[in-house]
């Protein structure tokens, strides 16, 4: 038991606060955009399993599962900082940080999920980084627990009032946030973004990865040393070849995008940069448009023609489907391309969304096209 003295009730308060403030800062960014967070428990259903048991059953969850953990997150960073429901909210860390702690260091061994999204789009960690944070947290955490009786007082009702403030906040916040496109955004495809580099006196740089025989060791270079590498014999020997990538500086910033043709060609590079301007109409699920996106799309479609603008709609859906859903809503002269569903989501969560790039930089995105704030 310890002790009930001045310096140990200090050091609970310091590490209260600390923890705390990470909780929320935690709980803030991911409730910015609760879609994101979505995405990745889907990915951790899809790439985890226990034995023959998987997650993929739970899916349909995952979006009510984000909400909870947002606001899960955001409770317990609040009754630390405010001192409220000391046992309960002592031992719901206890559980959540267990939890974290060892999920990431499985993340961090397997490397099943690259990124566990911790701190969603807004701060990006290695899967060891993220486990030695969790580490470091364990620490205050553990001190919290023990001393959770220190100069205890019971306060149901000002520690009710706390609790159903702090969750209903969150709860608005995130809900909002699922209806309209994050307050703040920390997506790679932000207004003002350049998404991808245009200097023309770069050129793609070409990387080899071997790996050691006898040690499993790994390394990677750039392709022009590899015959420096190679005119040592030992060097030979002991590694061989395990991968390449090539490094364009005209890459979109945007891991997984694309913008396929019917004949499988990705048009991305040579469509971004469009020096005269382009509106992308983003679909994600064709199936899910309702009427009011629709004369969205038709009023962008005029406005685009009348004034010369290209126009592309970016869409998950089959050939047929789209072919089909056009003839259905009366929409001719609409050019489409194809991509991901979740890289679709990712640029924009409104179905459809509206945005305008030129010189592959976003200009300018919106739910709806009249939101947008550009003369075409």
């Amino acid at each position: 038991m310890v002790k009930d003295t001045r310096l140990n009730y200090t050091l609970n308060v310091i590490a209260r606060w600390f923890v705390g403030l990470v909780f929320l800062f935690s709980a803030f960014v991911k409730g910015v955009d609760p879609m994101g967070t979505t995405f990745k428990i889907q990915e951790y259903m899809t790439a985890w399993s226990i034995g023959s048991l998987t997650f993929e059953w739970a899916l349909p969850l995952a979006g009510v599962l984000s909400v909870a953990l947002i606001c899960a997150e955001f409770l317990v960073g609040v009754m630390l900082v405010t001192n409220s429901y000391r046992q309960l909210s002592a031992w719901l860390l206890a559980l959540m940080m267990l939890f974290f702690t060892v999920t990431t260091l499985i993340d961090a061994i397997t490397n099943k999920v690259t990124d566990c999204g911790c701190f969603g789009d807004a701060v990006k960690l290695t899967n060891w980084q993220t486990f030695w944070k969790n580490v470091v947290l364990d620490v205050p955490t553990v001190w919290i627990v023990l001393t959770r009786n220190l100069h205890y007082r019971r306060r149901f009702e000002r520690d009710g009032i706390i609790f159903l403030i702090g969750l209903s906040a969150m709860l608005i916040f995130s809900i909002y946030n699922i209806t309209h496109e994050p307050v703040i955004d920390f997506r790679a495809w932000k207004i003002g973004n350049k998404m991808m580099d245009l200097e023309a006196d770069q050129s793609p740089k070409s990387y080899l990865t071997y790996r050691n025989t006898a040690t499993g060791e790994t390394i990677e270079f750039e392709s022009a040393k590899l015959m420096e590498y190679m005119q040592d014999p030992a060097w030979v020997e002991q590694w061989e070849w395990e991968a390449s990538r090539v490094e364009s500086p005209y890459d979109i910033k945007a891991p997984g995008f694309s913008m396929m043709d019917m004949e499988g060609e990705d048009r991305a590079a040579d469509l971004l940069p469009a020096e005269d301007g382009m509106l992308i109409v983003t679909v994600h699920h064709l199936d899910k448009v309702k009427e009011k996106g629709v004369r969205e799309i038709r009023f962008a479609l005029r406005q685009a023609e009348d004034s010369g603008t290209r126009i592309v709609m970016l869409t998950s859906a089959l050939p047929e489907e789209v072919q089909a859903w056009m003839a259905d809503n009366e929409i001719s002269g609409l050019d489409y391309l194809f991509a991901d569903a979740t890289a679709i989501e990712t640029m924009m969560r409104g179905n459809p969304g509206f945005m305008y790039v030129k010189d592959a930089t976003v200009i300018d995105k919106g739910r709806k096209f009249s939101d947008l704030k550009i003369d075409l």
